[in-house]
């Protein structure tokens, strides 16, 4: 008997444990440690933050959930992996033993590399908002509601090393369609201050037409926007950015005035993973194969935002690549499949496509990518915009939380519809 033992209860733990237990025969345990005892719908944190969803809209209690299918369920934080002796300490002191580790605890937001930055009553202690949880979007929600009793400028963006510039995007088109409807935009400048080369870069080098599509709705929003934004620090009601040209030289120095400012951070990977030696990259992030295997230690895996991904290109200010929700699932089931093929002394060769599909609301409308795969060079790569993209979101929502409860990682008419599309999760 084996114990597989999954590290996150997120948008790669979950899936990671419901495939797991469909696959794996009854004699092997599986079982999922977790800081906190609910699983969240990152994607909609946008929503949260304006009031267009409420928490419990977007979260779980995983515990039951968990169980009904037969996987176990510790909601603890892991303070130390001790790799070589297959065992994980808890933060209330208990020691765990594992056979295989698979590790999907999303990032560390590092705040702390931009001085002032992070939300100040949720462990930023700084001057600017996240959505990257839940509880930030909230923290958020809360400050919005009184500066709706008197508006005045917004900045929203990306820090430098960030990696996931979608939702950035989001909650400025987000934020400008509820200011809209409140009839209040007009009192809001908004300027937009991104790492990125350039408007539709995202960290991938650009899908498609993002880059003149993302610019003229923008222009149409009436959003100004900083490229190449080197932000280094942030005091109240002011964000400091050094812009740099194309050959990473100092082009102007801006002082953005803000009276509410949301800015993702960069990732690094969480203490506990970073700290075991020859695991990770000098960032935290897992050095896996092609297979979601670790190099240095072959019964550990890993997917997600916790693994190394090198970046897609050089850019002046330091960008990560995205690892999108459709994208990880692509890896958890490479994992999967080489840990049930390794348990049966097969090959475990199984290799993710890395396919992502991403869809963005931007309010009333929505802008759509997939690039397949998520790497360049691609055999897929557009970027679309409309209503359709904005109704999508709101299924697709809906849909992930009913998986996540129901315990049905890939239903079988969702694993055909994208297959006839030529996107799949395993490569050939």
């Amino acid at each position: 008997m084996a114990h597989i033992v999954i590290i996150g209860a997120g948008i790669g733990g979950m899936p990671a444990a419901y495939e797991m237990r469909e696959r794996l025969p009854k004699e092997h345990r599986v079982t999922v440690v977790s800081a906190v005892d609910y699983f969240q719908f990152v994607p909609s944190n946008p929503w949260i933050a304006v009031g267009w969803r409420q928490r419990e809209d977007i979260v779980l209690q995983v515990g039951p959930l968990l169980a009904k299918k037969g996987i176990e369920f510790i909601a603890q934080a892991v303070t130390a992996i001790d790799a070589p002796g297959n065992r994980l300490t808890l933060a209330n002191g208990d020691a765990l033993a594992y056979d295989y580790l698979v590790i999907t605890t999303g990032p560390k937001l590092s705040f702390d590399e931009v001085p002032g930055a992070g939300p100040a009553s949720h462990g930023g202690g700084g001057h600017t908002h996240s959505v990257c949880s839940v509880d930030h979007a909230q923290a958020f929600w809360a400050d919005y509601q009184e500066f709706l009793k008197n508006p005045g400028p917004i900045v929203v963006g990306a820090m430098p090393m960030a990696s996931c510039f979608g939702p950035a995007y989001e909650f400025a088109f987000i934020v400008d369609a509820d200011l809209r409807k409140r009839k209040l935009r007009n009192k809001v400048p908004m300027t937009f201050v991104t790492s990125e080369p350039y408007i539709g870069h995202l960290g991938l080098g650009g899908v498609g037409d993002s880059k003149s599509m993302l610019e003229s709705e923008m222009r149409g929003h009436d959003i100004k926007w900083i490229t190449n934004a080197r932000t280094t620090r942030v005091e109240a009601g002011k964000l400091f950015t050094t812009q740099l040209d194309d050959q990473g030289q100092v082009l102007k120095e801006h002082e953005v005035p803000f009276k509410l400012a949301m800015m993702l951070p960069a990732f690094k990977g969480v203490d506990a993973v970073a700290a075991v030696p020859e695991l990770c990259n000098p960032r935290g992030f897992v050095i896996i194969d092609e297979h979601q295997r670790s190099k240095k230690y072959r019964n550990i895996f890993s997917a997600g935002v916790c693994v190394a991904i090198p970046p897609v290109e050089t850019t002046p200010v330091p960008t990560g690549a995205p690892k999108t929700g459709y994208m990880i699932e692509t890896m958890v089931t490479a994992i999967v499949h080489n840990i049930a093929a390794d348990l049966s002394g097969q090959p475990a060769d199984a290799r993710a496509t890395w396919n992502a599909i991403c869809l963005a609301d931007m309010g009333d409308t929505g802008a759509a990518f997939v690039a397949l795969p998520q790497i360049p060079p691609r055999n897929v790569n557009w970027f679309k915009k409309g209503k359709w993209v904005h109704l999508a979101k709101i299924a697709f929502e809906k849909y992930f939380m009913r998986k996540m409860k129901t315990g049905n990682s890939e239903p079988i008419y969702e694993k055909y519809v994208l297959k006839a599309l030529g996107i799949v999760r395993l490569a050939e």
